[in-house]
């Protein structure tokens, strides 16, 4: 089925979305060539491209929306989200493992195990019933589009968090028959996907496998991830339809470790153990062997009935998840099972709108710590027994009122319960958490023209802590029979967000058009949650910082299209994401906090003819960012550019694709990442090399 979308340039898929009043019958665009072949308003509980956009246009505050179709290379988490405004992706090692996802600097101090973003898969979460998530587990390749709600413009019940949600939509049967996907490129990188489905007037179904591995940039470095993916969907009689997912993720990747920052110039592929320094025969990676090894199995059921103006839909999920995440000094096993339900009724009625919604997860965490054998990587004794048990109620209610034919406003609030009851199986002690808190948000979105939209909210965000914050575990490197396990008392981080912005389209009828997006926000938090590592830059604890920190922001983009001749044509996208974090008070007073470089922008102009497209793209951070919350000059992250070039084929067909991609051609040396210290010095071990110069090939056949 044709999908048609009208007056948006063929670059919609940056997500710098325009109201639907943009429409022009007179420019339609045919989007079966970018968007997702096949998926028809009926196919069940799958929405497409073009609906969630239109849903987007009724929140009142920042969102994304990123199709995948005609993406090219699709290796990391990286290449989905790259371009977007107020998504900051730190890359650690560049390969299979975990990058750091932020957005308005929401989780950023939980480095290295991810929190503060809730992530979706078609509407239903991922997240750990503590609001942990592995994001190494995630597979964009599965996903038709990728949807994100910014802060508390989040929808689904649970998303509480400063920084919101993103919701990746899956591939199902109604999109392609069948894939063949293949990758390769620099320092052994192989990747492969093979899937196939099919679907009638009644359902459809899709199975995809995919196959990842890589030796690594750096020494120690290499990974491995191998997943299934299967969902299905039925049309019964009448309005109810039903979607089931069943995945399957294996993970594995050692992990190199940080170190001083004067190697990234001298040995930018070195780890700890190189070289014979005292420091590197305590911090020896080769002989303490860190690692990450993560198993995940997961189920997932939705229905929706209903009308449109009277739509119901109910979701269930459970996931079982075994993790071993080794650092240099503590074995950290946890075995986890997580269920969840949730419910939501939307209801509208002339110039009213009414959404009810309710969600309740739990989740049994096993957890014990080891302390790691610093002569060859092996568990010690084990000092941490726990048995964590982690539950949430969250209950929503919505009401928007069309108050004239350009203006819609909103008043949502929610409220949430949640327990965190530990219990130590060693020493018999335990700590149990209960917390009940309120998010409200007020909001107001006025189109004054048809290609221009404004909107503001105000909100309060509620972010409760994961055990991995609660149950700490400490192991000095140089005395691993000292190691010691405490779990913490903290309070859930609150925000208070004002949010200002406005998007729309400048253009004609003729082929040309851009796309623009602009929000400030800024947000008062308590009880910002942070964290504290040792000397290796392993996580020791976690405090909440009583004195107050401000967060706020500028998030902007543009897409678009020029057109240079009959044939040929210029496509461009432009992302600029300002994050300026400081600490009120309290021992930090007036410092950044560490963790988010205060300027990111990245760009890609691409020329296109025919089945070509070709150009240059740049990931630039202007300035240097501070890696501790003291803000020691001599240990800042320094400024960079990363230049790289891209070239794609598309049959004329559209039955095969290939890409060539070119990463950092000035082979520059870089930090791509660090660790968030309170303090920190030129002798720690603390920065994460970036990935040097670099290639990747790949073709993709529909079949």
């Amino acid at each position: 089925m044709t999908v048609r979308l009208c007056s948006l340039p063929l670059a919609i898929c940056t997500a710098l979305a325009c109201p639907p009043a943009f429409a022009d019958a007179s420019d339609a665009v045919d989007l079966d060539r970018i968007t997702v072949l096949g998926r028809r308003d009926t196919t069940p509980v799958a929405p497409n491209l073009a609906s969630e956009h239109a849903r987007l246009q009724r929140v009142p505050g920042g969102t994304n929306l990123i199709e995948l179709r005609g993406a090219g290379r699709q290796a990391t988490l990286r290449d989905a989200l790259e371009h977007q405004p107020g998504i900051v992706l730190q890359e650690f090692f560049g390969g299979i493992d975990q990058p750091r996802l932020n957005i308005r600097g929401s989780g950023i101090q939980s480095n290295p195990v991810n929190r503060g973003v809730l992530l979706l898969q078609d509407g239903i979460p991922l997240n750990e019933a503590d609001g942990s998530f592995v994001i190494g587990l995630l597979e964009q390749r599965n996903a038709a589009f990728i949807s994100a709600r910014r802060g508390a413009n989040a929808l689904n019940p649970g998303a509480t968090t400063l920084g919101g949600e993103v919701d990746f939509f899956s591939l199902n049967g109604a999109d392609e028959r069948g894939r063949l996907r293949l990758e390769g490129g620099s320092d052994g990188r192989q990747g492969g996907q093979l899937a196939w489905g099919g679907s009638n007037e009644h359902g459809d179904w899709w199975l995809g496998s995919s196959h990842d591995q890589y030796d690594g940039y750096r020494r120690h470095a290499d990974g491995e991830r191998d997943a299934i993916h299967f969902n299905s969907g039925w049309r019964g009689s009448g309005t109810f339809s039903n979607r089931t997912w069943a995945s399957w993720t294996d993970l594995f990747f050692h992990i190199p470790n940080v170190v001083p920052k004067a190697r990234i110039h001298t040995d930018p592929r070195g780890v700890m153990g190189d070289d014979n320094t005292p420091q590197d025969r305590m911090a020896n990676v080769y002989l303490r062997n860190p690692l990450r090894d993560t198993r995940q199995l997961r189920l997932a059921n939705a229905s929706e009935w209903g009308a449109d103006d009277s739509r119901h839909t109910l979701g269930l999920w459970w996931q079982r998840t075994d993790d071993l995440f080794k650092n240099p000094t503590v074995h950290n096993v946890s075995d986890s099972d997580t269920w969840g339900t949730q419910y939501q009724w939307q209801v509208a009625q002339g110039n009213w709108d009414y959404r009810l919604a309710a969600a309740y997860t739990s989740g049994d965490t096993k957890r014990d710590f080891y302390a790691n054998n610093p002569a060859n990587g092996t568990r010690l004794q084990r000092f941490g027994h726990y048995d964590l048990d982690a539950s949430s109620l969250d209950l929503v209610a919505a009401l928007g009122w069309q108050a004239t034919s350009s203006l819609h406003l909103l008043a949502e609030s929610k409220w949430s319960r949640a327990e965190r009851n530990a219990t130590d199986r060693t020493g018999g002690r335990g700590l149990d958490q209960r917390y009940t808190h309120a998010s409200p948000r007020i909001g107001a979105a006025w189109q004054p023209a048809a290609q221009l939209r404004l909107f503001a909210n105000l909100s309060r965000s509620n972010e409760v802590p994961t055990w991995w914050e609660i149950a700490a575990a400490e192991a000095p490197a140089n005395n691993p029979a000292a190691a010691r396990a405490q779990l913490l008392p903290l309070r859930v981080q609150t925000a208070d967000t004002i949010e200002l912005g406005a998007n729309g389209h400048i253009g004609n009828s003729g082929g040309n058009g851009m796309n623009w997006s602009l929000v400030a926000y800024r947000s008062k938090a308590d009880d910002e949650l942070m964290s504290m590592v040792d000397d290796t830059g392993s996580r020791t604890g976690t405090w909440n910082y009583t004195a107050g920190t401000t967060h706020q922001g500028v998030e902007a983009g543009v897409d678009g299209r020029l057109a240079l001749t009959y044939s040929s044509t210029l496509d461009y996208r432009l992302a600029w994401t300002w994050s300026d974090f400081t600490f009120d008070g309290g021992q930090f007073a007036g410092n950044q906090i560490a963790g988010v470089p205060e300027h990111l922008l990245s760009a890609e102009v691409m020329w296109g003819s025919g089945g070509w497209r070709l150009g240059p793209n740049a990931r630039w951070l202007p300035r240097d960012t501070p890696t501790d919350h003291a803000n020691t000059r001599e240990v800042y992250q320094d400024g960079y550019a990363l230049l790289g070039f891209r070239i794609d084929y598309t049959a004329a067909d559209g039955r095969w694709t290939a890409f060539l991609h070119a990463d950092n051609l000035t082979d520059r040396r870089y930090a791509s990442s660090y660790v968030i210290r309170n303090q920190g010095t030129l002798a720690q071990p603390g920065f994460l090399p970036g990935v040097g110069r670099s290639g990747s090939v790949g073709f993709t056949w529909r079949f």
